[in-house]
């Protein structure tokens, strides 16, 4: 859009992302001859018509996802803030690494979670973990922002956290660290996993 000619850009100015893709996947190529000559109305068109068989691959695969994760791991689902493609990036780091769901604390290492000493003197503090799985604790980070914005409970712990002084990444770390406990209990219970944690 930005290289088009003004005729073809004021057609799809103030449109959505959906009806501009949908416009420009009919765009005829044989109208202008200056604009034929160019080849804008055909590269749209194109670029529009792969969005959309992209877009239409992309909805057939995450409703075999949201099967697969539904049938592997149901209990993990039913938790506040966990959708189809956390658990699917949690359950993809505990298959991977079963010897380290044996302990929770090797869980929560695992998924960058684990509370790391920065104490220094008289003054002592935890600072957040940058190793571990980053797929796993990104899916930790996105169920504590969607549990801080639909549930009261965590609201409430964040505004009393921050009460007793505690910075946003501090309230975090501990919000995260709770979730890596909470989602270890559900997957060393997960049948679909204990042939993996028993060998």
């Amino acid at each position: 859009m930005a290289t088009a000619p003004e005729t073809l850009r004021t057609q799809l100015r103030g449109l959505s992302t959906a009806k501009r893709v949908s416009l420009a996947a009919k765009f005829r190529t044989g109208e202008d001859p200056h604009q034929r000559a160019r080849g804008d109305p055909l590269s749209l068109r194109e670029l529009a018509r792969r969005h959309q068989h992209l877009s239409e691959q992309i909805d057939r695969l995450d409703a075999q996802l949201d099967r697969l994760v539904a049938d592997t791991a149901p209990e993990l689902i039913a938790k506040h803030g966990v959708g189809t493609h956390t658990a699917a990036a949690l359950l993809v780091t505990a298959g991977d690494n079963p010897e380290r769901l044996a302990h929770e604390g090797s869980f929560a290492h695992l998924t960058g979670s684990a509370p790391l000493d920065a104490s220094a003197g008289k003054q002592q503090r935890h600072r957040l973990n940058r190793g571990g799985d980053r797929d796993a604790n990104s899916a930790l980070y996105q169920i504590a922002l969607t549990r801080l914005s639909t549930d009261d409970d965590t609201k409430l712990y964040m505004k009393r956290r921050f009460a007793e002084g505690k910075t946003k990444k501090g309230v975090f770390r501990c919000l995260k660290r709770y979730i890596a406990r909470e989602i270890h209990q559900c997957l060393v219970n997960n049948p679909a996993l204990q042939p993996a944690l028993d060998t």
